[in-house]
């Protein structure tokens, strides 16, 4: 999407806004989204559950602390009301967009693709892999055709490619990338069945 003007951001928005309750329908349907019928899928968001759950509840008690200090303004009370409820949702929606959109390895399509939530959505081609191995990593410095996908602050995979692939940045800012760092709930069996899928193995 090229240009970042007004109608671009809104758009932005709004497709942003769809997708979380996109993610809160299918996270109470216990369903994935884009999952490959003969692929595997690999979640990350385990290591986010307890912060995600502690944000919530701190936005709650938030949220029952400024009614009782605006009671005595029912106008305001409300709006803030509407406000804190409904970031309540995009905390819950996020994490749930977290669940829903696992890592998938699709052998058939020979890709690997590579999520965080509704955010980032990378596709790697199987046959651009170098190398995929365990790697755990706390701390990320930006650097020049790297992407680190951290969850919890940590990455515990890295992927490294013979040729850079695409990543479109939320505001449609394209880079090309050879290095994906990213977290997986069991690093060592994303690293293991994509290793057998570059082999030519069946995932099971």
């Amino acid at each position: 999407m090229r240009g970042t003007g007004p109608a671009t951001v809104l758009y932005l928005l709004v497709r942003h806004e769809l997708r979380l309750w996109a993610s809160l329908w299918l996270w109470a349907a216990r369903r994935t989204h884009d999952a490959a019928a003969d692929g595997s899928a690999f979640g990350y968001a385990r290591g986010q559950g307890a912060m995600t759950a502690g944000f919530a509840f701190v936005c709650v008690v938030e949220s029952v602390m400024m009614s009782v200090l605006l009671r005595d303004w029912p106008a305001v009370h409300h709006v803030v009301l509407v406000l804190d409820a409904y970031t309540v949702v995009i905390v819950v929606g996020l994490h749930a967009a977290s669940v829903v959109r696992p890592h998938v390895l699709d052998p058939a399509a020979g890709t690997l693709r590579i999520r965080r939530g509704i955010h980032v959505d990378v596709r790697i081609p199987l046959e651009r892999i170098a190398s995929v191995r365990r790697e755990l990593r706390t701390t990320h410095e930006p650097a020049d055709g790297e992407l680190a996908l951290a969850v919890g602050s940590q990455t515990s995979v890295t992927v490294e490619l013979t040729e850079p692939v695409a990543h479109v940045s939320f505001f449609g800012r394209r880079r090309e990338v050879r290095v994906v760092r990213c977290h997986a709930d069991d690093p060592g069996a994303l690293v293991r069945a994509v290793e057998r899928a570059r082999a030519g193995d069946a995932v099971p």
